[in-house]
């Protein structure tokens, strides 16, 4: 039996429908116990309103960060020390030493239980995706400065990559640091588009060219954001996960201390590439659960409706388009789960490199399921699910987070060509080691 007490069928993962797992341990049950009665109380009944008031409210984060459960969003294993160092030793009774990636995949998956990508992504951005690359790259003096305010969500931040001209091509980025004559400051100049929880933040892990044309010349530096001279931003409405924030950002003779500098000038490049693999597992493992919450209410909705004189799950075209798109949803959900598993099993250098493009294929996957998902949604829910408001509102929604899932975090075909290329690369690189004399290394 289903233990959220929703028999719906494709309303649960089947570990949360009573089914046997080889993956979840006690720690994750409990986890995932007390993750969901935190989120049906501070997030759930309130995710549609704030959706449609296009902003979530401010106690929102800070309730959140109260409780430590922004930090869930960030790559596992946690940096345990920093932690410790900031006041946060558990998460809801979880704690920070035995956290892996099985808890971060049920957070995802509980947080998206919405069906909104905009609400709990109002506050996500900064943890997951604009802290990790201090943590990892940064120096013991930017940890000093940032992580005591980042962490516990005293300031906020983001990841600012994307620009007008420059999406999925991140090699192609124009927005410019130049040194001033003394050393001692960048100046930034430039554009970035699509940012999201911009608009709110107090920083930017921002990618900017220090050096000549391609990925070469391409660092990554903390940039100041909110009230700093020199930057101005606005909200862009964009067609789902509105609540979001999505920001467009201009840069005028921002003026930035070098020590700022995230690692090394010139090393952007490969600290965006490793960033980007837990961006889209993210999104892969969050996306498989909006889909859940299309298909399933599509299911409850079609066991009472009637037309010609019988219920809607009566006629057989109707449980055929079910039925195609459950065989999607309940693949993709095996899949992303395999995933979280084989990442607590594996160093996270030797991840990025056996499971850096298949991460790219499962992100693309999500969002090809979600879109059969919610398209089924929409039409078994008819003219209601064309509605923006009413019983069908939640397919008419989720049907507009779509392309939120297919094209940020690398475009659909972008991913699909990458995550190709990168297992042609491994086979080569595994074949030339198998070539090579037993005790002979490569120069």
């Amino acid at each position: 039996m289903s233990s959220s007490g929703n028999l719906v069928p494709f309303s649960e993962p089947s570990w949360l429908s009573g089914l046997p797992s080889p993956y979840y341990k006690e720690t994750h049950k409990r986890w995932q116990k007390a993750c969901r009665a935190f989120i049906e109380e501070h997030l759930l009944p309130y995710a549609m309103e704030w959706e449609r008031e296009e902003t979530v409210p401010d106690h929102v984060f800070h309730t959140f960060a109260k409780h430590n459960m922004l930090i869930p969003n960030m790559p596992a294993p946690l940096p345990v020390e920093w932690l410790k160092r900031s006041g946060i030793h558990d998460i809801l009774g979880t704690t920070v030493e035995e956290w892996d990636y099985l808890h971060t995949g049920i957070y995802l998956d509980e947080m998206s239980r919405t069906g909104l990508a905009g609400p709990g992504g109002s506050m996500t951005a900064g943890h997951t995706f604009g802290i990790p690359p201090v943590i990892k790259f940064g120096s013991k003096a930017l940890h000093e400065k940032f992580l005591p305010e980042l962490l516990p969500g005293n300031k906020r931040t983001c990841i600012a990559i994307t620009e007008p001209g420059a999406g999925s091509d991140v090699a192609n980025i124009a927005t410019t640091a130049v040194k001033t004559p003394d050393g001692k400051h960048y100046i930034i100049n430039g554009e970035k588009k699509w940012i999201t929880n911009g608009f709110w933040s107090d920083y930017a892990t921002m990618a900017v060219r220090t050096g000549g044309p391609g990925a070469g010349g391409l660092s990554f530096i903390v940039c100041p954001l909110k009230g700093h001279p020199g930057v101005t931003m606005r909200r862009l409405k964009v067609a789902g996960q509105i609540s979001a924030g999505t920001t467009y950002i201009e840069l005028d003779d921002v003026k930035v201390p070098v020590e700022n500098l995230i690692g090394k000038e010139g090393m952007g490049m490969r600290y965006i590439m490793t960033n980007f693999n837990h961006e889209r597992l993210t999104i892969a493992v969050s996306v498989t659960r909006t889909a859940r919450v299309a298909l399933s209410s599509a299911f409850a909705y079609v066991m009472k409706r009637e037309a010609f004189g019988k219920t809607l799950i009566e006629q057989p075209v109707v449980r055929h388009r079910l039925a195609k798109a459950g065989a999607e949803l309940e693949t993709l959900q095996a899949w992303v789960e395999q995933f979280l598993y084989q990442m607590t099993q594996l160093p996270k250098e030797e991840a990025d490199i056996r499971l850096g493009g298949l991460t790219a294929l499962a992100k693309a996957k999500a969002g090809m399921v979600l879109n059969e998902c919610a398209q089924t949604a929409v039409l078994l829910f008819g003219g209601n699910g064309y509605t923006r408001t009413g019983q069908g509102e939640i397919a008419e929604r989720i049907y507009r987070e779509v392309m939120g899932a297919r094209i940020p975090g690398g475009s659909e075909d972008v991913m699909l060509d990458l995550a190709v290329r990168q297992l042609v690369k491994n086979y080569k690189n595994a074949t030339q080691a198998m070539e090579r004399p037993q005790g002979s290394s490569k120069l």
